[in-house]
């Protein structure tokens, strides 16, 4: 019986009601309202409360969601497992964990596994639902094997063009269609093989690496499975997914978790803003941010160079782990964390065409040294600095080596209300320098 101060986030296969458990078939028929995909409520014809469709609506789903909890039940039908690429996330986000209850079903990305006899513990799983295809591009490379949860506008086809664009072509890839339904197909064949082929667009696709001692298979022809089987409709063609979120130039400090008795110290959006303006990345630049405390300037930098690659460098572990849940918000896939002190870590990295230093953990000639050695010809290299000690060890480098330097002092006053009145409240000046590499 469900609770009305509890909303049940139920998983759902493609064989619909038929593959829910009695307990879940009992709360969705005392429930007063149902949300979920067009697909998902046409399971339940007969069903006597009120259905709400979920689309790209989220915000207003919420919003209902909050009006009626604790006086109605509520029930919220997803693909497969909820939390595992779909809509879960996102309601918990909103709500907090304390209003909810998950009841999944099997994953489509396991289902998918599992009918091509590919273990999945060593693979990489990605989304390219509603984002953009390159921001998986670097973690295809690095994979050897990689499940990849596609949509109408990113097909299998469509996602190979893209990786052969960028030089990945040795692939054998596995197309999982319909999974669970009675028109449940797998193809075998080579990527390369995708872009000419269609697919229903309940998919999801398995790449896997074609290594040295592996002879490349030949494009097999479609192949009908059994249907009849336990599954999940696909998470990745599911409407309640939440969306990619298009984040704006300076995000707000609030968006990003940090160690809260620090906090004073991430950098302020104003001044992240003007630092990265002077970084001038385009979207295909190699960024390395060094001291990347929280991950935003990273964060930001992989937002406006989505082809590109970021290293966030930081030596601190328990920064390490939150500049991990960062990313997973902002979805920045293109990021790859460093746990280790600078100079020392940059050594097996790629050239970057932008460097920031938010942090030098008190080795700053060092660190300069082998920035400006690395940095490609024509790239930026901007500091952050927050007391004169460190302005005057920075500027001194670079005036006895002769390099034209840009420093700025950025002093950020926000309004915040007093009584009925608003007041400034000042923050504490940082030192920008920025250095470009002479071509």
């Amino acid at each position: 019986m469900p609770l009305v101060d509890k909303v049940y986030i139920i998983g759902m296969g493609d064989d619909g009601p038929k593959g829910l458990s009695q307990t879940a078939l009992g709360i969705i028929e005392k429930a007063d309202l149902l949300f979920g995909g067009e697909r998902h409520l046409s399971f339940f014809p007969n069903f006597n409360g009120e259905k709400i469709i979920i689309k790209s609506n989220l915000n207003e789903i919420v919003d209902l969601i909050k009006r009626n909890l604790g006086t109605r039940k509520i029930v919220v039908l997803a693909s497969g497992d909820p939390n595992f690429y779909g809509i879960a996330r996102y309601l918990i986000s909103k709500l907090g964990k304390e209003a909810f209850e998950v009841l999944p079903a099997i994953s489509s990305m396991q289902l998918a596994f599992a009918r091509v006899k590919e273990s999945w513990d060593d693979a990489v799983l990605v989304s390219v639902h509603g984002r953009p295809i390159q921001a998986i591009i670097e973690q295809v490379r690095s994979s050897p094997k990689i499940g990849i949860f596609t949509d109408d506008g990113h097909t299998p086809g469509e996602i190979a063009r893209i990786l052969m664009e960028h030089g990945l072509n040795e692939y054998q890839a596995f197309v999982c269609e319909n999974l669970g339904g009675e028109d449940e197909r797998v193809t075998e064949t080579l990527l390369e093989k995708l872009p000419t082929m269609e697919f229903s667009p309940l998919n999801v696709l398995i790449l896997k690496k074609i290594g040295e001692d592996q002879e490349p298979i030949l494009a097999q022809p479609a192949t009908s499975l059994p249907a009849g089987r336990q599954g999940a409709a696909l998470e990745s063609a599911s409407v309640v997914q939440p969306p990619y979120i298009q984040y704006t130039f300076g995000i707000p400090e609030d968006e990003f978790e940090c160690m809260k008795p620090r906090r004073g110290l991430i950098t302020k959006a104003e001044v992240r803003v003007i630092s990265l303006s002077k970084m001038a990345l385009q979207k295909d630049s190699v960024v390395w941010d060094i001291g990347a405390g929280s991950g935003s300037v990273s964060i930001e930098s992989a937002l406006l160079a989505p082809m590109g690659r970021v290293y966030a460098i930081e030596k601190d572990e328990e920064d390490v782990a939150i500049i991990h849940r960062n990313l997973a918000k902002f979805q920045t896939l293109n990021v790859k964390v460093i746990h280790g002190r600078a100079p020392e870590a940059l050594a097996d990295l790629e050239a970057p065409d932008a460097i920031f230093i938010g942090g030098s953990g008190g080795g700053m000639e060092k660190i300069l040294t082998v920035c400006l050695e690395r940095l490609k010809p024509g790239g930026r290299l901007v500091v952050n600095l927050a007391t004169i000690e460190n302005l005057s060890e920075a500027y001194g480098y670079f005036k006895e080596r002769k390099i034209s330097i840009d420093v700025s002092q950025v002093q950020v006053s926000r309004g915040s209300p007093i009584l009925n009145l608003t007041r400034f409240e000042a923050f504490n000046p940082v030192f920008v320098i920025a250095v470009r590499k002479e071509a």
